[in-house]
């Protein structure tokens, strides 16, 4: 097995520890804390769905998680701060000028910390799981075979633009046409830079973009919300 192939499987195998420690730590809260977002063994099953894709993204023209002459900065840095940007405009629209007042509990997209970082970063894994590896990587492999790769660019293309477009329309909210103007917009780009980054960067690429805006949007607006209005 090759080198890169074994980081695939060693670092998602640590994201599955993660999902299964945060289960665990739920479980242990549950006694305590109303309102708790607790994953099931159920969860942890399907994300072994995407096993079988760590050894294809070679040869589907993805980077694969750790690929040699990516730096982490390009990887993991950038991303990140890109994420925060997401983050910070979903707190200014929702939290500043949609519910300036302070809450009375915490809302249902924020769960208590520091149990909220094991939750989202679980959600963040699975979305990127179902949204990123698993479809981008059956697409790009069909694009590479299809006229041995002559129209592989239009092929990811069409699969970055339709797997962007599921989240925002799932999430659109009830309002004003101009928040769901940019609850659509700001949903689609996210993705749509995301699976930019998949195919530049690799999963951990998109990834860390995720985990730049749930940071900010699901953990830290929390942990203010928790400790400061609370």
């Amino acid at each position: 097995m090759k080198r890169q192939i074994k980081l695939n499987l060693i670092t998602y195998l640590a994201f599955l520890l993660l999902t299964i420690a945060g289960i665990v730590y739920g479980n242990l809260l549950l006694s305590k804390s109303s309102g708790l977002r607790v994953w099931t063994g159920n969860n942890v099953l399907m994300m072994l769905a995407g096993i079988p894709f760590l050894f294809l993204l070679g040869k589907a023209g993805i980077p694969e998680f750790w690929q040699a002459g990516i730096t982490n900065r390009k990887r993991i840095g950038f991303p990140y701060l890109l994420g925060l940007l997401f983050g910070l405009l979903d707190v200014i629209v929702f939290r500043i000028i949609l519910h300036p007042e302070p809450y009375k509990e915490l809302p249902p997209f924020t769960q208590p910390f520091p149990y909220s970082v094991f939750l989202y970063f679980s959600g963040a894994f699975e979305i990127e799981l179902f949204y990123r590896l698993i479809p981008l990587t059956i697409i790009c492999l069909l694009g590479k075979w299809y006229k041995n790769g002559r129209y592989f660019i239009h092929f990811f293309f069409t699969g970055a633009v339709i797997t962007s477009l599921r989240e925002p329309l799932e999430q659109l909210p009830v309002g004003a046409f101009w928040l769901v103007a940019y609850s659509f917009t700001s949903g689609f780009l996210m993705n749509l830079i995301q699976s930019l980054q998949f195919r530049k960067n690799g999963f951990i690429g998109s990834l860390s973009l995720r985990l730049g805006h749930y940071s900010l949007w699901h953990i830290m607006l929390g942990l203010y919300i928790q400790y400061f209005e609370l």
